[in-house]
């Protein structure tokens, strides 16, 4: 009988709400004795809008973030409307019912998407001939599904490598033929998981430059650390929901853009990337930054907006000396925050210093920082 009271209170306790927004209808469970404060983390992670951008209104009322669910009567199966500040979102923005059935990764536009109907550009002899004198072969928007097999002949001679905008799924074994190859652009294909043997990019000891943008990416697997020569690495608008830790052994990496993905953790391996000027993480579903970013002490850019992020590691602006651009709009962070950080005094030097630099430099007259934490 005790048992069955007990379980009684705690159905009583446990509440079901619908909460509308833009044409959904989400349902959440929580205990009515949640502060509206919780129910708006829950709902971050249901649609993507961070909980400083919710404001839920029941009976024609602003819930506030303090009180709890039953102190504000709202009680089983009740309806509360959410409204979504523009803006204040995590990853590629706000998830609508229209955009439910949609890739979250991969929106290339539709004038720049290969035509399905019409027949690959052939390659003609000039072409191969001056592929071989410049050492760029230049492939884009030209329609193919494989590579050509000329692309193969070009051998040692061949330094770039432009694929973009295609509808290539995977590259032949003999690829690494391309023995000299420094850049390989890959942008806007049908690449998947399997659809490239990282062991075999690993056999180009000159290549140090690989874009993967707006393809079906999900995974980056380990042997990506065993590129020791890369320098730049953009795999933007895929579908990753992490990185692996062999990413530290990049040590030569200077340029990281992983930015609309569906990453939520970054690896403590990080740190390893001791060469790393700029990474871009903005878009993603991150909460947290590890403290080893910390160790980036060439680290002169980075971007995180659009995450839920509420604090920077706490050694960032001390370790970092190089860091002057810190992009943290749409996130959780406030200028309150960063002001307690150490060493933000020498940061917003540089940061200032830097802008002033540029003609079309967007810090007020005040000198505010005006990268994105508001004030409260």
């Amino acid at each position: 009988m005790e048992k069955e009271g007990k379980s009684d209170a705690y159905n009583r306790s446990t509440i079901k709400v619908n909460v509308k927004f833009s044409g959904r209808s989400i349902p959440v469970e929580i205990s009515d004795e949640s502060t509206v404060k919780h129910l708006k983390s829950l709902l971050q992670s249901l649609t993507n809008v961070l909980s400083r951008g919710q404001k839920l209104i029941f009976k024609g009322k602003v819930l506030v973030d303090e009180i709890t669910l039953k102190s504000s009567e709202v009680g089983n199966g009740a309806k509360i409307m959410l409204m979504a500040s523009q803006g204040l979102h995590q990853g590629d923005g706000p998830i609508r019912k229209e955009a439910s059935n949609l890739p979250t990764a991969r929106r290339m536009p539709e004038a720049m998407r290969p035509k399905r109907d019409v027949p690959q550009v052939p390659v003609v002899k000039s072409q191969l001939e001056r592929w071989k004198a410049t050492g760029v072969v230049a492939l884009s928007e030209c329609n193919l599904k494989v590579l050509p097999d000329e692309v193969l002949t070009c051998g040692p001679s061949a330094r770039v490598l432009d694929l973009s905008h295609n509808a290539i799924q995977h590259l032949p074994a003999a690829f690494n033929s391309l023995s000299s190859l420094q850049k390989l652009i890959l942008n806007g294909n049908e690449i998947m998981d399997n659809s490239l043997s990282w062991e075999e990019l690993a056999s180009l000891k000159s290549l140090m430059v690989i874009s993967l943008n707006q393809n079906h990416i999900a995974t980056l697997p380990p042997e990506v650390g065993t590129l020791t020569s890369l320098k730049q690495l953009h795999i933007a608008h895929n579908e990753l929901t992490g990185l692996p830790s062999e990413i530290g052994l990049l040590t030569s990496l200077e340029v990281l853009k992983v930015n609309n993905n569906r990453i939520h953790s970054i690896p403590e391996s990080i740190g390893g990337c001791v060469s790393l000027i700029e990474v871009d993480l903005s878009s993603n579903l991150l909460v947290e930054l590890p403290e080893t970013i910390s160790k980036l002490k060439d680290l002169k850019a980075l971007y995180i907006r659009n995450n839920g992020l509420k604090s920077l590691p706490s050694s960032i602006f001390k370790q970092c000396c190089q860091l002057s651009t810190l992009d943290l709009h749409g996130t959780e962070i406030t200028i309150d925050v960063i002001c307690q950080i150490e060493g933000w005094e020498n940061f917003d030097e540089r940061r200032r210093s830097k802008h002033q630099k540029q003609l079309d430099f967007r810090v007020s007259s005040s000198g505010k920082f005006d990268e994105g934490a508001d004030q409260s």
